[in-house]
């Protein structure tokens, strides 16, 4: 099956890959505040909540992983329909071009910005929603 690589195909696969980099990199930062020993352990017992920039680069992979289903959703949708529009590429850049710009921002506890980014992507999301009708 020949499949047409479109930008947003291009963008969802590097999505994917920044969702594999923020699971590394969350995973790497809560290994160096709570120790490898740890990490290579079972993690049966209660551990208390990441702080700083751990936490922060945690809750922002949780974060991703909240809207990725829906980005790629959409963009399958689109795909399968056929609709490649001005819309659905642009909302492609903007989803994935704002969720590589909110790691950052919230690793360093930038507010407000964060938030504005995070609506930027959510942005994308919506119009390539709005391309279906």
């Amino acid at each position: 099956m020949n499949v047409n690589m479109t930008p947003e195909l291009w963008l969802l696969a590097c999505s994917a890959i920044l969702g594999i980099v923020q699971i590394i990199i969350s995973s790497h930062s809560a290994s160096l505040q709570r120790g490898y020993q740890w990490a290579a352990s079972s993690r049966d017992g209660s551990t208390p909540p990441l702080t700083g920039v751990a936490g922060r680069l945690e809750r922002c992979f949780r974060n991703f992983l909240e809207t990725f289903p829906l980005f790629a959703a959409m963009v399958f949708i689109a795909h399968l329909t056929n609709k490649h529009n001005w819309m659905t590429v642009w909302g492609a850049h903007l989803y994935f071009w704002a969720r590589l710009l909110y790691i950052p921002l919230y690793a360093f506890g930038v507010p407000l910005i964060r938030s504005l980014v995070w609506n930027v992507a959510t942005l994308g999301i919506v119009l390539i929603f709005v391309s279906l009708f």
